[in-house]
Order: C-alpha cells, then structure tokens, then sequence
C-alpha cells in the first residue's frame, strides 16, 4: 500500500492558525496516498518556554521530569491537528510516540530509538483513518517516556517512515530545501536538489535543516527523505 509520512515543525507550526493549511495539505496527500502518518513538532518556541518553565522552579531538573514536562509540547500540536482534519471531513487519530510503538532506551533527554511496534497505526491506516503522532518522544523498554533530543520530531519521522515501508518521509520548513548556507541571511545560498546522505549530513550539521541523528538513521535503513517549503516550489531529495 502507497504509504508517505508528512512531518511538520515549530517552524510552520507558528500557532492555532496554522492548523487549518496544514490539515488542508495533508488532505490532500490523503486522496493520493493510501496511507498517510503525520509526525509534529511542539508549536513554534514552546519547547523553549517549557524548559524555561522548568528552570523557574528548579535550578537543576531532574531528567526525567524534564521529558515529561517537554513532551507535552508535541502532544498539544497532535490533538489540535486531528481536530482540524476532522473540520475538514478527513478522519484522524493523534498518538503519543508511545502509543505509536517507538521504544527507546532508558536514557533521559538524549533516548536511541531501539525500535518502532507500530501496530496500534496500522491498525487505523488500514481503517482509513490520517495518523497522527507527536514527534520527539518514546518510551523506554521501563516504561519511562523519554525524548529525543534537539529536533527528535525529525528521528521520529524517519523511524516512522522505516517501519511502515513509506515512500518517501517529506519534512515541511520555513526554508524551500536544504542549502549551502542558511538561505535567510544569504540571497547567494544555493539548492541542493539532490543529495547522497553523507553530504546531506554535512550541511545539516551546520544548520538545523534536519538532525543529523535522522539523517544517519535514514541511511542505515534507506529511507528517501524530501525536504520542502509548505509552498512546494522547491525541494531537496535526499537518497
């Protein structure tokens, strides 16, 4: 089955009023793909202000604390989505990354994904159902809900993408590709249309474009990655 992961970030994912465009384009990758999973990011800079939060009452917060208190950001976006989908008739399920089977290892803050079950999304992919999971989280083999560090919502997409045979994982930036520099401060920045991991890796370890943990996870498991505008006029494909 024709199956595609759509991944959106903080940076698109501004506030409630960009909910309504983004449910209109996954709509319609839904009438082209037969399964379509939805991996998203925390709201714009609200991972920030909830570490904030945490350093306001504790010099020093516990790990584990802090990924509970920072996985809600994702959770938020989840919910807000599916409700939007389901404005615009498309049926839609959220999941915590727990919930959608991605198990880690125990370390706080900075969690290897170990592997991904994703039964419980398969399970609503093949009733027809939009899937929908907060990105940047799992769960440890303990039980703990642990994160993924800086841009896990990235990991999580492409780990989602693997399990389910997607086609092709798309990340959707502020930014229409990945560049050779930041393409915000330089007019002269160039397209990187097409890409081999190992270079991919080279400038997403100067920039925040993907994470570079998501990168190499792509390429030990040869998952093809796009990276795009919301508009779409440009794009780089990763392979």
């Amino acid at each position: 089955m024709k199956t595609i992961v759509l991944k959106f970030g903080g940076s698109v994912l501004k506030g409630p009023e960009s909910f309504a465009g983004i449910a209109e384009k996954i709509s319609d990758y839904n009438k082209k793909f037969e399964r379509v999973v939805v991996v998203v990011s925390a709201m714009g800079e609200m991972t920030k202000e909830l570490l904030n939060l945490a350093h306001q009452v504790s010099r020093s917060p516990p790990k584990r604390e802090q990924d509970m208190l920072l996985s809600v950001g994702e959770r938020i976006s989840m919910a807000l989505l599916a409700m939007a989908l389901k404005e615009r008739g498309t049926q839609a399920i959220s999941f915590t990354g727990s919930q959608a089977g991605i198990i880690t290892c125990g370390e706080h803050t900075e969690a290897r994904i170990l592997r991904v079950k994703p039964f419980r999304v398969v399970k609503h992919l093949d009733a027809g159902r939009v899937v929908i999971v907060a990105g940047f989280q799992g769960v440890s083999e303990a039980g703990e809900i642990t994160t993924l560090g800086l841009s896990g919502s990235d990991l999580s997409a492409v780990a989602l993408g693997d399990a389910l045979g997607a086609e092709e994982v798309v990340f959707f930036k502020d930014v229409g590709g990945i560049f050779d520099r930041d393409p915000k401060g330089d007019l002269e920045a160039k397209l990187q249309k097409l890409l081999s991991y190992d270079s991919a890796m080279g400038f997403c370890e100067k920039g925040n474009v993907l994470q570079p943990k998501a990168v190499k996870y792509a390429q030990e498991k040869g998952v093809r990655l796009v990276v795009c505008g919301m508009e779409m006029v440009s794009k780089s494909v990763v392979t």
